[in-house]
Protein backbone atom coordinates (compact mmCIF):
# COMPACT_ATOMS: atom_id res chain seq x y z
CA UNK A 1 0.00 0.00 0.00
CA UNK A 2 1.31 3.86 -0.48
CA UNK A 3 2.99 5.17 2.35
CA UNK A 4 1.36 8.35 1.98
CA UNK A 5 -1.56 9.27 4.98
CA UNK A 6 -4.01 10.05 2.16
CA UNK A 7 -4.75 7.68 -0.20
CA UNK A 8 -5.94 9.41 -3.26
CA UNK A 9 -9.00 8.47 -5.90
CA UNK A 10 -9.98 9.74 -9.63
CA UNK A 11 -13.12 9.29 -10.58
CA UNK A 12 -14.21 9.83 -13.89
CA UNK A 13 -18.05 10.90 -14.34
CA UNK A 14 -18.02 11.96 -10.69
CA UNK A 15 -20.15 14.79 -10.90
CA UNK A 16 -23.78 12.78 -11.17
CA UNK A 17 -25.17 9.86 -10.47
CA UNK A 18 -23.21 6.69 -9.75
CA UNK A 19 -19.92 8.48 -9.92
CA UNK A 20 -21.31 10.61 -7.41
CA UNK A 21 -22.21 8.16 -5.16
CA UNK A 22 -18.68 7.09 -5.67
CA UNK A 23 -17.03 10.36 -5.02
CA UNK A 24 -19.25 10.64 -1.82
CA UNK A 25 -18.23 7.42 -0.41
CA UNK A 26 -14.32 7.45 -1.29
CA UNK A 27 -14.27 11.05 0.41
CA UNK A 28 -16.04 9.52 3.40
CA UNK A 29 -13.94 6.35 3.58
CA UNK A 30 -10.44 8.49 3.47
CA UNK A 31 -9.42 9.23 0.00
CA UNK A 32 -8.70 12.77 -1.72
CA UNK A 33 -10.73 12.99 -4.95
CA UNK A 34 -10.64 14.27 -7.87
CA UNK A 35 -13.82 14.51 -9.75
CA UNK A 36 -13.57 13.89 -13.59
CA UNK A 37 -16.53 15.32 -15.70
CA UNK A 38 -17.19 15.73 -19.40
CA UNK A 39 -18.59 19.03 -19.63
CA UNK A 40 -21.33 19.90 -16.79
CA UNK A 41 -18.95 22.09 -14.41
CA UNK A 42 -21.56 23.32 -12.13
CA UNK A 43 -22.60 19.26 -11.24
CA UNK A 44 -19.02 18.42 -10.68
CA UNK A 45 -18.39 21.91 -8.36
CA UNK A 46 -21.28 20.72 -6.35
CA UNK A 47 -20.13 17.10 -6.04
CA UNK A 48 -16.30 19.14 -4.75
CA UNK A 49 -17.92 21.33 -2.26
CA UNK A 50 -20.11 18.16 -1.06
CA UNK A 51 -17.62 16.59 -0.16
CA UNK A 52 -15.13 19.70 1.09
CA UNK A 53 -18.10 20.80 3.37
CA UNK A 54 -18.07 17.17 4.88
CA UNK A 55 -14.24 17.94 5.39
CA UNK A 56 -13.20 16.05 2.60
CA UNK A 57 -10.48 17.33 -0.34
CA UNK A 58 -11.41 17.41 -3.52
CA UNK A 59 -10.82 18.87 -7.17
CA UNK A 60 -12.83 19.02 -10.04
CA UNK A 61 -11.30 17.94 -13.65
CA UNK A 62 -12.90 18.44 -16.74
CA UNK A 63 -11.45 15.68 -19.74
CA UNK A 64 -13.17 13.93 -22.13
CA UNK A 65 -12.02 9.83 -21.47
CA UNK A 66 -11.66 9.66 -25.02
CA UNK A 67 -8.74 12.17 -25.60
CA UNK A 68 -5.46 10.42 -24.28
CA UNK A 69 -4.29 14.00 -23.37
CA UNK A 70 -7.24 15.24 -22.04
CA UNK A 71 -6.91 12.33 -19.48
CA UNK A 72 -3.19 12.42 -19.07
CA UNK A 73 -3.71 16.32 -17.81
CA UNK A 74 -6.53 14.77 -15.42
CA UNK A 75 -4.03 12.28 -13.81
CA UNK A 76 -1.29 14.98 -13.49
CA UNK A 77 -3.64 17.60 -12.10
CA UNK A 78 -4.56 14.99 -9.25
CA UNK A 79 -0.34 14.30 -8.56
CA UNK A 80 0.08 18.26 -7.88
CA UNK A 81 -2.42 18.59 -5.81
CA UNK A 82 -2.57 15.48 -4.10
CA UNK A 83 0.96 14.10 -4.17
CA UNK A 84 -0.06 11.08 -6.64
CA UNK A 85 -2.97 8.36 -7.70
CA UNK A 86 -4.07 5.13 -5.56
CA UNK A 87 -7.51 4.33 -7.19
CA UNK A 88 -9.27 4.77 -10.40
CA UNK A 89 -12.85 4.63 -10.72
CA UNK A 90 -13.98 5.10 -14.94
CA UNK A 91 -17.97 5.80 -14.25
CA UNK A 92 -17.96 8.08 -17.14
CA UNK A 93 -19.99 6.54 -20.31
CA UNK A 94 -22.51 6.73 -23.04
CA UNK A 95 -26.10 4.68 -23.44
CA UNK A 96 -27.35 4.69 -26.80
CA UNK A 97 -30.83 2.39 -27.14
CA UNK A 98 -32.16 1.19 -30.66
CA UNK A 99 -32.84 -1.75 -32.36
CA UNK A 100 -29.58 -3.00 -34.28
CA UNK A 101 -31.58 -2.38 -37.48
CA UNK A 102 -32.55 1.07 -36.85
CA UNK A 103 -29.21 2.23 -34.79
CA UNK A 104 -27.59 5.28 -36.62
CA UNK A 105 -23.80 4.68 -36.89
CA UNK A 106 -22.69 7.76 -36.22
CA UNK A 107 -24.43 7.08 -32.65
CA UNK A 108 -22.40 3.51 -32.45
CA UNK A 109 -19.30 5.40 -32.95
CA UNK A 110 -19.61 7.99 -30.22
CA UNK A 111 -21.33 5.60 -27.36
CA UNK A 112 -18.23 3.37 -28.49
CA UNK A 113 -15.45 6.28 -28.79
CA UNK A 114 -16.38 7.25 -24.93
CA UNK A 115 -17.26 3.41 -23.63
CA UNK A 116 -14.47 1.72 -25.39
CA UNK A 117 -11.71 3.93 -26.50
CA UNK A 118 -12.69 5.96 -23.29
CA UNK A 119 -11.63 3.29 -20.89
CA UNK A 120 -8.54 2.09 -22.78
CA UNK A 121 -7.43 5.51 -22.61
CA UNK A 122 -7.40 5.77 -18.94
CA UNK A 123 -6.43 2.04 -18.44
CA UNK A 124 -3.32 3.33 -20.27
CA UNK A 125 -3.04 6.01 -17.59
CA UNK A 126 -3.28 3.45 -14.17
CA UNK A 127 -0.46 1.42 -15.72
CA UNK A 128 1.86 4.37 -15.99
CA UNK A 129 0.91 6.58 -12.72
CA UNK A 130 -1.33 4.13 -10.27
CA UNK A 131 0.88 3.49 -7.09
CA UNK A 132 1.24 0.50 -5.82
CA UNK A 133 -1.12 -0.97 -3.60
CA UNK A 134 -3.90 0.82 -5.99
CA UNK A 135 -6.92 -0.72 -7.79
CA UNK A 136 -8.56 0.38 -11.06
CA UNK A 137 -12.29 0.00 -11.03
CA UNK A 138 -14.41 -0.51 -14.69
CA UNK A 139 -18.14 -0.49 -15.29
CA UNK A 140 -19.98 -2.92 -17.53
CA UNK A 141 -23.97 -3.87 -17.00
CA UNK A 142 -26.13 -6.22 -15.91
CA UNK A 143 -27.90 -6.26 -19.42
CA UNK A 144 -24.63 -8.42 -20.40
CA UNK A 145 -26.24 -11.44 -18.26
CA UNK A 146 -29.55 -10.27 -19.11
CA UNK A 147 -30.35 -9.50 -22.85
CA UNK A 148 -32.95 -7.05 -23.79
CA UNK A 149 -33.90 -5.50 -27.01
CA UNK A 150 -32.51 -2.20 -28.24
CA UNK A 151 -29.32 -2.63 -25.89
CA UNK A 152 -27.58 -4.11 -28.36
CA UNK A 153 -24.64 -1.01 -29.27
CA UNK A 154 -24.29 -0.56 -25.66
CA UNK A 155 -24.05 -4.06 -24.43
CA UNK A 156 -21.92 -4.77 -26.78
CA UNK A 157 -19.58 -1.92 -25.73
CA UNK A 158 -19.89 -3.32 -21.95
CA UNK A 159 -18.80 -6.51 -23.40
CA UNK A 160 -15.44 -4.99 -24.38
CA UNK A 161 -14.86 -3.62 -21.38
CA UNK A 162 -15.31 -7.13 -19.27
CA UNK A 163 -12.91 -8.78 -21.86
CA UNK A 164 -10.23 -5.81 -20.86
CA UNK A 165 -11.03 -6.19 -16.84
CA UNK A 166 -9.54 -9.76 -17.54
CA UNK A 167 -6.79 -9.22 -20.09
CA UNK A 168 -4.96 -5.88 -17.88
CA UNK A 169 -5.49 -8.89 -14.62
CA UNK A 170 -2.93 -10.56 -16.96
CA UNK A 171 -0.91 -8.04 -17.99
CA UNK A 172 -0.69 -6.21 -14.72
CA UNK A 173 0.84 -9.46 -13.01
CA UNK A 174 3.34 -8.10 -10.19
CA UNK A 175 1.97 -4.96 -10.14
CA UNK A 176 -0.01 -4.62 -7.23
CA UNK A 177 -2.50 -3.02 -8.72
CA UNK A 178 -6.02 -4.95 -9.13
CA UNK A 179 -8.87 -3.91 -11.40
CA UNK A 180 -12.18 -5.17 -11.44
CA UNK A 181 -15.53 -4.58 -13.35
CA UNK A 182 -18.75 -3.32 -11.75
CA UNK A 183 -22.21 -4.46 -13.43
CA UNK A 184 -24.79 -2.29 -12.20
CA UNK A 185 -28.76 -3.23 -12.88
CA UNK A 186 -30.91 -0.27 -12.89
CA UNK A 187 -30.17 2.15 -10.03
CA UNK A 188 -32.18 5.01 -9.53
CA UNK A 189 -30.09 8.38 -11.09
CA UNK A 190 -31.43 11.23 -12.49
CA UNK A 191 -30.67 9.96 -15.87
CA UNK A 192 -32.60 6.33 -15.45
CA UNK A 193 -35.87 8.05 -13.96
CA UNK A 194 -35.98 10.04 -17.08
CA UNK A 195 -38.71 9.93 -19.60
CA UNK A 196 -40.58 6.81 -17.33
CA UNK A 197 -44.24 6.77 -16.41
CA UNK A 198 -44.31 5.90 -12.89
CA UNK A 199 -46.41 2.76 -14.08
CA UNK A 200 -42.94 1.59 -15.66
CA UNK A 201 -40.46 2.29 -12.88
CA UNK A 202 -42.65 0.69 -10.65
CA UNK A 203 -42.01 -2.43 -12.84
CA UNK A 204 -38.81 -2.38 -12.75
CA UNK A 205 -38.67 -2.02 -9.27
CA UNK A 206 -40.52 -5.35 -8.75
CA UNK A 207 -38.04 -7.24 -11.17
CA UNK A 208 -35.32 -7.73 -8.76
CA UNK A 209 -35.87 -9.89 -5.82
CA UNK A 210 -35.15 -7.28 -4.00
CA UNK A 211 -37.94 -5.34 -5.33
CA UNK A 212 -36.43 -1.98 -5.61
CA UNK A 213 -34.41 -0.56 -8.09
CA UNK A 214 -30.41 0.02 -6.74
CA UNK A 215 -29.22 3.41 -5.23
CA UNK A 216 -26.22 4.97 -6.35
CA UNK A 217 -25.40 4.25 -2.66
CA UNK A 218 -25.41 0.53 -3.12
CA UNK A 219 -22.93 0.46 -6.51
CA UNK A 220 -20.58 2.69 -4.13
CA UNK A 221 -20.07 0.31 -1.38
CA UNK A 222 -18.92 -2.07 -3.72
CA UNK A 223 -16.16 0.31 -5.40
CA UNK A 224 -15.53 1.34 -2.00
CA UNK A 225 -14.87 -2.56 -1.07
CA UNK A 226 -13.33 -3.06 -4.43
CA UNK A 227 -10.79 -0.04 -3.63
CA UNK A 228 -9.96 -0.55 -0.29
CA UNK A 229 -7.77 -3.17 1.38
CA UNK A 230 -10.83 -5.78 1.93
CA UNK A 231 -10.57 -6.02 -1.62
CA UNK A 232 -7.08 -6.96 -2.63
CA UNK A 233 -7.70 -11.17 -3.71
CA UNK A 234 -10.89 -9.89 -6.17
CA UNK A 235 -8.66 -9.27 -9.13
CA UNK A 236 -9.57 -9.72 -12.88
CA UNK A 237 -13.67 -10.29 -11.93
CA UNK A 238 -17.08 -8.71 -13.29
CA UNK A 239 -19.55 -8.24 -9.83
CA UNK A 240 -23.06 -7.84 -11.12
CA UNK A 241 -24.91 -5.39 -8.09
CA UNK A 242 -28.55 -5.89 -9.48
CA UNK A 243 -30.23 -6.87 -6.56
CA UNK A 244 -30.36 -10.80 -7.81
CA UNK A 245 -31.56 -10.34 -11.14
CA UNK A 246 -30.23 -12.97 -13.19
Amino acid sequence: MSTTTTRVAVVTGGSRGIGRGVVRRLAADGFAVVVGYAGKRDEADAAVEEVVGAGGRALAVQADVADEAAVAAMFEGAEEAFGGVDVVVHAAGRMTLSPVAELDLADLDALHRTNVRGTFVVAQQVARRVRAGGALVLFSTSVLGRPLPSYGAYAASKGAVEALTAVLAKEWRGRDITVNAVAPGPVATDLFLEGKSPELLARLADEPPMQRLGTPEDVAGLVAFLAGPDGRWIHGQVVRANGGLV
